[in-house]
């Protein structure tokens, strides 16, 4: 039996509907992948920066006269530019870790990234001696940092400013 002329209408217009519905799902599905790759890197983001965090610490917690005398406090990136391959001092301790440091956040975050650094030492009621920071004495004062970075955002949206803000204690 042949098709008349109208069933093979009919037929290109079930053709044209599913390759709509079929486009549709596509353009959804880039979409979400879309969204993913935007949530994956802000993720990376916040995992580089506590990591970072972590490394600076570190370094403070290593170098406890610096930190009482204030030498990590400031602003980052830092300009600063110390070589301790033959040794240093406290203080240049802290410039060579503010140095590397700022490089970090330079190589490992979005450009415009700034962080700081604060410790309060209003606990500590004396800057202890070369020989009492030999026996790691508590350290009674409190730091803060700051870091700041801007995220990418969804197309046609300003991109969101992020701060991870971390109160310790070296």
């Amino acid at each position: 039996m042949p098709l008349s002329r109208y069933s093979r209408g009919v037929t290109l217009i079930e053709v044209l509907v599913a390759m709509l519905v079929f486009s549709l799902g596509l353009i959804g599905a880039a979409g979400l992948m879309a969204m993913a790759a935007r949530a994956n890197q802000a993720a990376y983001l916040r995992t580089q920066v506590s990591f970072l965090a972590q490394n600076m610490a570190e370094r403070m917690q290593a170098n406890l006269m610096g930190v009482w005398n204030g030498d990590y406090d400031g602003s980052y990136p830092d300009a600063s530019a110390q070589d301790c391959a033959a040794g240093c001092a406290p203080r240049q301790l802290a410039q060579y870790d503010r140095q590397r440091w700022s490089g970090q956040l330079q190589t490992f975050l979005p450009p415009r990234t700034e962080a700081s650094i604060h410790c309060d030492r209003s606990g500590v009621a004396r800057v202890p001696t070369h020989e009492q920071i030999a026996l790691r004495p508590p350290y009674g004062g409190r730091c803060t940092m700051a870091i700041r970075w801007m995220e990418r955002a969804a197309l046609g949206a300003k991109a969101e400013p992020q701060t991870f803000t971390w109160e310790f204690q070296p």
